[in-house]
């Protein structure tokens, strides 16, 4: 955030700062030797779950704990593959969004992924805790607010509560909401804030710079585009002189680098550490931690004219979030309550902050490290980047209401390689979910219970496991289930739903091929047959069921429903139970129905007016006709 410096006595302040007594007051901690900064340095806003780091310091050194082997890519408190809870729960965060505007949805798509994630760990058992929230502090929030006519206060919350209510809509089950105007948490920042000071990492400076008031951070001038404009808003940066606290950022470096080679999962996907170890290697600049000219925020400890940057506030959410109901605010509580973090899900344009900036404040203040920080890519439409200014956004809200939750769960996760850039089109939308839900998956279920109620009463005439004895089928089902298990794990997620993708079509050849009505036309022997081929096909859609719950829960409870099982027995699904055998004889199927209906996709006739146009047909493939992702 900060330029270079122009005075030596700079360099010398993290020196001094090692023997700065821990005990002194928050004003005598302070350094009010002034420095002249200009700007030339720029913070873009740019298993796994690696070992648990824990960073402690003392007035003279800063090192590392691990309290697992290097190599190891998986905690073992909380590996997902455990199958069981685990007394450390697994931690997962959304970022806190910014409200100066609506969601949008590549905020969407970020805790969608993570819900997915989230619900995956639920179903190994593990306790999770998974937290999202609003970052509702800075000078866009206050300038959002004005434009509307509004206090910041009243801003904050119709946009918060539209987070909230997108998230309903999306399914998203999260467990903790923190909101960064919280008392809670402002309590929890002045004590992370102090705790930083009294290491002696906290100066007073003055800088000066070209600042993007929609980054909300100081730019390199070589890095912007023409007129000084941001390359990341393309709005020109303005030219900014303040008096402020710094945070001793550079003191860090070293460790930083250090973490990360020892820890490369630390960062994911791993071709985003090598921008991270490039963004360390090149050197690190102090950053300001506070804004004089911002009133809407946390006020620094003992000063009252400055406010604490956006940035410094709202990361600190990760921790206030894990403070239950009527909890004393304060660090230890929050801390006990499961930190550290086991993943930080972001998008790109803000890794800087999360893996480089957080580390290192956590490493300050003698915290643990999150275990992982994976940063994903992009979203753009008909290949083109959105923008208000281009007319063609996306807006979230908009898509659920049109298609419901299920498919638009579905197509971001399965049709977006997770960590790359990945591309949207309406057609490509519509054809994916009618062609792999509507179609592959639930035309199978929902032919498979018609026959059963012609022949059988919908009713099971044997046990799922005695009807597949010898079967290859359910030897391909229980494989692709290992596949799925290992890409959720790996956060794969779009090759997980490629897994059960893979589970319906091997149905709905296996069903062709055993041809069930040929069968039950012949009677006798061959009906028996049949009906023992009807139970198999079903016991792979209720395992589809629980394999595909993270990613389209709602689509899930349908089949469980017409498979005969309440909500609250779908509640209590565990991924043990998709082992082959759920299904038993004697079971009673619901009356078949369609669990997922066709798409219409909608186009403009010659005259301007709008007509029907029926989606892709059955026949089609789309897995064929997959077109690459943006990147």
């Amino acid at each position: 955030m900060t330029s270079r410096v122009q005075n030596p006595i700079q360099n010398r302040l993290w020196l001094l700062s090692f023997s700065t007594s821990s005990s002194s007051s928050l004003c005598n901690s302070v350094s009010l030797k002034k420095t002249r900064f200009t700007n030339r340095t720029r913070f873009t806003n740019r298993s796994l779950f690696g070992k648990r780091m824990s960073w402690s310091s003392s007035r003279r050194n800063l090192y590392c704990t691990c309290s697992t082997s290097r190599g190891s890519t998986m905690d073992s408190n909380t590996s997902p593959s455990s199958g069981r809870q685990n007394a450390e729960p697994f931690v997962i965060t959304t970022p806190l969004y910014y409200v100066n505007a609506p969601p949008h949805m590549g905020s969407a798509y970020t805790t969608v992924a993570a819900d997915a994630i989230a619900r995956f760990q639920r179903l190994l058992g593990n306790k999770v805790v998974f937290i999202t929230g609003t970052d509702e502090h800075g000078e866009k929030i206050a300038t959002a607010a004005a434009a509307c006519g509004c206090s910041p206060a009243e801003h904050c919350n119709v946009v918060s509560q539209a987070y909230r209510t997108l998230w309903r809509d999306l399914g998203i089950a999260y467990d903790k909401f923190i909101r960064t105007t919280d008392p809670k948490h402002e309590a929890i920042v002045k004590e992370f804030y102090s705790k930083v000071l009294a290491n002696g990492d906290i100066y007073r400076a003055d800088y000066e710079g070209l600042y993007c008031v929609n980054c909300e951070e100081y730019k390199e001038e070589k890095e912007l585009l023409d007129n000084n404009c941001c390359p990341i808003h393309l709005k020109p940066c303005v030219a900014k002189k303040e008096d402020n606290y710094f945070f001793a950022l550079s003191k860090y470096e070293g460790f930083l680098g250090k973490m990360l080679s020892e820890n490369p999962e630390f960062v994911q996907p791993s071709f985003r550490l090598n921008e991270v170890q490039s963004w360390i290697t090149s050197g690190l600049r102090d950053f300001s931690i506070s804004r004089a000219s911002v009133d809407w925020g946390i006020e620094v400890p003992n000063d009252a004219k400055q406010t604490i940057y956006v940035w410094f506030d709202a990361l600190v959410g990760y921790i206030s979030a894990l403070l239950n109901d009527g909890e004393q605010p304060n660090l230890q509580t929050a801390i006990s309550s499961g930190w550290p973090t086991s993943l930080h899900l972001i998008g790109k344009d803000i890794l800087r902050f999360h893996a480089v900036y957080w580390p290192a404040m956590l490493m300050s203040a003698g915290l643990q490290l999150p275990k992982m920080v994976f940063g994903h890519g992009f979203l753009t439409k008909d290949g083109n980047k959105m923008g208000k200014s281009l007319g063609n956004t996306l807006e979230p809200t908009d898509l659920v209401q049109r298609f419901g939750p299920d498919a638009v769960r579905y197509f971001f996760l399965k049709e977006v390689e997770f960590g790359s850039d990945g591309d949207y089109s309406e057609s490509r939308f519509i054809n994916t979910v009618n062609a792999h839900l509507a179609n592959t998956i639930g035309n199978l279920l929902n032919r498979t219970l018609g026959l059963l109620k012609k022949n059988c009463q919908s009713t099971l005439a044997v046990d799922s496991a005695i009807a597949a004895e010898g079967n290859t089928f359910k030897d391909a089902v229980e494989m692709l289930v290992t596949k799925a298990k290992t890409h959720y794990e790996t956060l794969a997620l779009s090759s997980a739903c490629e897994a059960v993708l893979e589970i319906g079509n091997a149905g709905n050849l296996y069903m062709n091929q055993q041809a069930p009505w040929s069968l039950f036309k012949q009677g006798g022997a061959a009906s028996e047959t049949a009906a023992k081929e009807l139970v198999i096909v079903l016991e792979a859609m209720r395992i589809i069921a629980i394999v595909l719950s993270p990613v389209t829960p709602s689509l899930c409870l349908r089949i469980f429903n017409q498979l005969g099982y309440t909500e609250d027995q779908f509640d209590t699904i565990t991924w043990s139970d998709a082992k082959w055998g759920g299904l038993k004889a004697g079971q009673v199927m619901a009356q078949p129905k369609p669990v997922f209906s066709r798409i219409e996709n909608q186009i403009e006739d010659g005259n301007g007016g709008e007509t029907v146009k029926q989606g892709s047909k059955e026949k089609e493939n789309i897995n064929q006709n997959k077109s690459p992702i943006e990147v």
